[in-house]
């Protein structure tokens, strides 16, 4: 049985991933309000319908659901992990499984996201929902409701965490930002000590 997808999905892929490629460019080159989805589809060559046919609107073009791969290989781990440290390996997996490219874009939409105002916006309810489902995924893991206190206070120290590294290395891009996510969440799994 091959799993490969048609040649008509390959197509679709590739022309999303193209008009995306572009966007991100013409951002950084413009700046994302001074780019318009006409001077995108120009750059990706198709027409502006062909991009609203694939991101819902501007802000689409930056905000990706990359938690997917985090979440897949956090579930996949043993269950006698804790939770940090499950976080810190899945976090290892999903972010080596990139190619350079797409971490070089992953920075580009993340530095985008915590710069510009319309952005940060529009990820607030992707943020927030991906720590609802760290916290789903967590809570099974250790057996327990998502709603249970302990589960709640680790999910918001592993977010808060993340989220402190995320803005260090947005003003930072030269960071090696998953040895730094290692190292705060090894931080965080140690109790948080100042030494």
């Amino acid at each position: 049985m091959n799993d490969r997808p048609g040649l008509r999905e390959r197509k679709k892929a590739k022309t999303r991933a193209s008009i995306q490629k572009e966007a991100l460019r013409l951002f950084r080159e413009q700046g994302y309000a001074a780019t318009t989805v006409e001077q995108i589809a120009e750059a990706a060559e198709v027409a502006p319908s062909t991009v609203f046919r694939y991101f819902a609107t501007k802000e689409d073009l930056v905000l990706v659901d990359q938690f997917p791969p985090f979440i897949e290989a956090l579930r996949a781990l043993p269950p006698e992990l804790g939770p940090v440290s499950a976080v810190r390996r899945a976090l290892r997996a999903a972010v080596e499984a990139q190619t350079p490219e797409e971490r070089a874009d992953s920075l580009e939409r993340e530095r985008l996201m915590a710069t510009v105002p319309e952005l940060w916006a529009a990820s607030l309810k992707g943020v927030t929902g991906e720590i609802r489902t760290l916290q789903e995924t967590l809570a099974a893991r250790e057996g327990r409701e998502p709603d249970d206190p302990e589960i709640r206070n680790i999910t918001g120290a592993i977010a808060g965490v993340l989220v402190a590294l995320w803005f260090a290395w947005v003003r930072d891009p030269g960071m090696d930002a998953l040895a730094e996510a290692d190292q705060a969440l090894a931080h965080l799994e140690a109790g948080l000590p100042l030494t």
